[in-house]
């Protein structure tokens, strides 16, 4: 069973899934093994042996995304499925300081896609930062749990912010109507990634 669902187009670099078997085969050799049988978009990076309780969705404490844009001045082609451009110069720090607003525990309806079966929208953010390499600016939050589009929302608020459309001291109230329009737009999946998955 996989830790989460991700959208098409979204990676994963610290995705956790976990089944049973009845296999004498060396947990050493499972990812070895299941690396000559599945499709190259895939690597299994390590197999270890857990309690037979433990679930890879249901036990995990937190867990850390990414949302990476180019904001060079002509983009890539190389990279073009693996970040979001953005021509128009970003003003990082505004960006910086818009963030903050997310970390704590706040009801996030006004950043969930409609549809999203969740029954609560309560959410906490332990960690938020906005940081600036080369050309390209990360988004990071790490939290207790997201909702759908949460994460990508949340970035495109923050490009909001970047080009001066929201102010930075906005974001509270933002968060605070629980108004989804209210929001930025939600960006485009192939921008975002799931870096690390973290159980007790």
């Amino acid at each position: 069973m996989l830790h989460g669902r991700t959208d098409a187009g979204v990676h994963a670099i610290g995705q956790v899934a976990n089944f049973k078997t009845n296999s004498n085969l060396p947990i050493e050799k499972f990812a070895i093994a299941i690396n000559s049988k599945i499709k190259k978009s895939i690597v299994i990076k390590k197999a270890e042996e857990v309690e037979d309780n433990f679930h890879a969705r249901f036990c995990c404490k937190q867990k850390t995304y990414q949302y990476v844009i180019n904001n060079s001045e002509y983009g890539t082609a190389i990279y073009r499925n693996l970040e979001y451009y953005v021509p128009q110069k970003l003003n990082v720090e505004e960006m910086q300081k818009g963030i903050i607003s997310f970390i704590g525990e706040h009801d996030f309806k006004a950043f969930k896609a409609s549809g999203t079966s969740s029954k609560s929208s309560v959410r906490t953010i332990y960690n938020a930062q906005v940081r600036k390499e080369g050309d390209r600016i990360i988004i990071e939050l790490t939290g207790n749990g997201f909702l759908y589009n949460m994460v990508r929302i949340i970035s495109g608020t923050l490009v909001d912010v970047g080009l001066g459309k929201i102010k930075p001291e906005e974001i509270k109230e933002i968060i605070e109507s629980k108004d989804r329009s209210k929001a930025g737009k939600t960006l485009p999946p192939y921008g975002l990634y799931l870096v690390k998955v973290e159980y007790e």
